[in-house]
């Protein structure tokens, strides 16, 4: 599935013995530390790219799922750029090929705009 707001869990680790002792500092939202879990999430395969387009489908695909994530976070979320920000650059520290997919992304993004502006 496209990585939406719909296929993302927040779940809440276990809590360590030593956070059990303090109870009364157990409700405190600096202590809460969740996890963000993907669910069915097209940028984590590992395909070669070696479709029919050319030695980059991989690629493409993995931009054309970015910018689903971000049309489907300005969709749902208003207000939530700096959200969507933060997703790419984390997205840019954790895959060697991003700089590739986040230029292609560029291309994407002109690609819908132009199908917005005229059908």
């Amino acid at each position: 599935g496209d990585l939406t707001t719909s296929n993302i869990l927040l779940r809440t680790p276990p809590k360590s013995s030593s956070s059990s002792a303090n109870s009364n500092n157990n409700n405190k939202e600096e202590d809460w530390k969740p996890e963000l879990v993907l669910i069915d999430f097209g940028l984590a395969s590992t395909s070669t790219g070696s479709g029919n387009r050319g030695g980059t489908g991989g690629h493409e695909d993995k931009a054309v799922d970015l910018y689903v994530m971000e049309r489907a976070f300005e969709a749902t979320h208003p207000g939530s750029k700096d959200l969507v920000k933060e997703a790419l650059r984390a997205y840019k520290g954790a895959c060697k090929t991003s700089d590739s997919v986040l230029q292609r992304l560029s291309l994407v993004r002109l690609r819908g705009r132009k199908r917005e502006a005229f059908g």
